[in-house]
């Protein structure tokens, strides 16, 4: 029984390793990782509930979507400044 549940413990702190890591990879904030622009957010009743940390967005003019973890990233500085200069 000790063995089971020694194994039982690594398995567990393995996945929340590997979630955490995975957790940390993910790009933060609304923008876009490709492009820096401004993704649009892709609502799922159920992701929302189930993983309320993170968000499904799409960025509408390179065409990227994926898994953000939800919080405010800082535009990049070039970024802001060739986005006021288009306007």
């Amino acid at each position: 029984m000790l063995i089971a549940g020694v194994l039982l413990a690594t398995v567990l702190l393995r996945f929340s390793i590997v979630a955490t890591v995975v957790y940390l990879l993910l790009p933060r904030g609304p923008s876009c990782p490709r492009c820096g622009v401004e993704a649009a957010t892709i609502r799922h009743p159920f992701l929302r509930r189930v993983l309320p940390w993170l968000e499904h967005r799409w960025c509408l003019d390179c065409g990227w979507n994926g898994l953000v973890r939800r919080g405010s990233a800082a535009v990049p500085h070039s970024r802001v400044i060739s986005r006021t200069a288009r306007s």
